[in-house]
């Protein structure tokens, strides 16, 4: 009889470790996909085209900016495109991923002009918060940023 007993300890322990380590490895494929999609992001700043993005931002998308200006989707692309970027790039992008969350971390620094023409340089830290959308797509809900002071 405590030979069942450990028969049965010994095959949930596989169990759980088989489900432990798939936990593992979909986490880390999710980490990578949503650091692909922050790089996309990337490519639309430096490429000065917002509809690369576009796709990526949910329908109720929140910006809150470094200034602490709140915008919505068609608010914030609207002021991106009026943004032209002669340099952008992350710094320490790291993604943590909580089930149908993930938070993207990380640094920006970016040069070029606003829309009148005045010169821009910054540096910042951002937050992205991502859902998985009931149709499998990962989209941005929520953004912030906030001035890193040198």
């Amino acid at each position: 009889m405590k030979n069942i007993g450990a028969w049965c300890l010994l095959a949930m322990a596989c169990v759980a470790g088989s489900a432990w380590s798939q936990a593992q490895s979909s986490s880390g494929a999710t980490e990578k996909e949503i650091a692909a999609l922050e790089d996309t992001w990337l490519q639309s700043q430096k490429t000065n085209n917002p509809d690369l993005v576009a796709p990526l931002l949910a329908d109720k998308f929140v910006s809150t900016d470094s200034d602490g200006k709140v915008t919505n989707k068609t608010q914030a692309l609207a002021e991106s495109r009026t943004r032209k970027y002669r340099s952008a790039e992350y710094e320490n992008v790291q993604v943590t991923v909580f089930g149908s969350t993930a938070i993207a971390t990380g640094g920006f620094k970016a040069k070029g002009t606003d829309a009148s023409g005045k010169p821009f340089d910054e540096h910042e830290r951002w937050t992205d918060t991502w859902v998985k959308m009931p149709g499998g797509k990962w989209q941005c809900v929520a953004t912030q940023a906030s001035p890193v002071k040198t």
